[in-house]
């Protein structure tokens, strides 16, 4: 009789336990389809991040100035104006001290090697000559354009370090702007494509808002009046 009562309340745990098991899995359940709409809300409404276009300089549209300078190697160029093998230019203006700079090196290559078939990467500092002898050597940048010239930075009138515009095949401006992430750098080829000045005119344009205050610049950037 005893052992009999046993099993059976052995059997009634052994239910409620099931049961108990059943409904904290259907909560869980619940809670992750709850997260997942939330999820997916979320990546809806959150805006991408886009090069903060600074108004000062060349605009978005017009002719970028034609600047001779000189290079890092020896010889000179002519940034601005039209293109004699009909790409477009990656102007990155950087400096050896600039620690985000160095970081987004990388970046810059890789979207110079992707897009080489319609655009050209040129570099641009100033200040001695072998400082940025070592950063290039340093870097594996001895493929790229590199150019030493106060003057282009004054033309562009570069506010933060490191800044970047994109010319098309005219030496027309096709988007510029502080970039201190992957996603900045990025935007200035995406706004292009999109037929837009920059990603915040493309988001205005979808019912994303105003712009955040561009003036003030994230507070990492190098703060420079030219590209040194």
């Amino acid at each position: 009789m005893n052992d009999v009562a046993t099993g059976s309340a052995a059997h009634d745990a052994l239910v409620v336990s099931n049961v108990l098991l059943w409904l904290v899995v259907a909560a869980l359940s619940a809670v992750v389809v709850a997260l997942a709409r939330q999820v997916g809300i979320l990546y809806e409404r959150v805006a991408p991040a886009g090069a903060l276009s600074i108004g000062r300089g060349p605009a978005v549209g017009d002719r970028a100035p034609v600047v001779s300078v000189p290079l890092l190697d020896g010889g000179s160029m002519e940034i601005g104006g039209p293109s004699a093998d009909g790409r477009g230019t990656l102007l990155f203006f950087l400096s050896p001290t600039c620690p985000v700079c160095k970081t987004l090196l990388p970046v810059v290559r890789r979207v110079a090697r992707e897009e080489r078939s319609r655009l050209r990467l040129v570099l641009a500092s100033d200040g001695p000559a072998d400082e940025h002898r070592r950063f290039v050597e340093a870097n594996d940048l001895r493929d790229v354009p590199y150019a030493l010239s106060t003057e282009l930075g004054v033309a562009w009138k570069v506010p933060r370090l490191p800044w970047a515009a994109l010319l098309d095949a005219g030496g027309s401006v096709r988007s510029k702007g502080l970039v201190n992430s992957r996603e900045h750098l990025e935007s200035l080829v995406e706004a292009d494509a999109l037929g837009v000045a920059s990603i915040q005119d493309w988001l205005r344009g979808r019912g994303f808002g105003d712009d955040p205050d561009e003036t003030a610049g994230p507070a990492h950037a190098h703060d420079h009046g030219s590209p040194r």
